[in-house]
């Protein structure tokens, strides 16, 4: 598989479905590079940083939804709400099951939302799906 054009923005406070996550996305044959942040705060400064060099239009977003400091939501408003970020795409990974909140993400514009299995090869599997759906999408063109 060819690296991908575009590069992985993971949003999750726990260190260990961090690693789980970049684990199985790299062993889904996934080659696009993984940039970790642990809250909202630092997510958006981080997004804030890509638009400032231009590289807004190569990003990808997986955002937990319970984060410290800046929750998911409040992310999720602020990148959509902005002309500059509102097309990166956003996937929430998140382990709620609670059907308004995925209502509520759909309409604050997110792209896709999965919930994160609680089983660990249940959890495993999945990641390892969503590496193989990273690895074919098409992102906006800059331009």
């Amino acid at each position: 598989m060819v690296t991908q054009g575009f590069t992985i923005l993971l949003v999750e406070d726990d260190e260990g479905h961090a690693m789980l996550i970049q684990m199985n996305l790299k062993d889904s044959g996934l080659k696009s590079p993984i940039h970790h942040v642990t809250d909202g705060q630092a997510a958006l400064d981080y997004v804030k940083q890509a638009t400032a060099l231009g590289n807004v239009d190569s990003l990808l977003i997986l955002l937990d939804l319970n984060l410290p400091v800046v929750d998911g939501y409040g992310v999720l408003t602020q990148l959509k709400s902005d002309p500059e970020t509102r097309k990166i795409p956003v996937i929430i990974l998140t382990s709620s099951y609670d059907n308004r909140e995925i209502e509520r993400c759909y309409e604050l514009g997110c792209n896709v939302y999965l919930r994160k299995p609680v089983e660990y090869n249940s959890f495993v599997h999945a990641v390892k799906q969503l590496g193989t759906f990273i690895s074919v999408i098409e992102l906006p063109d800059a331009n």
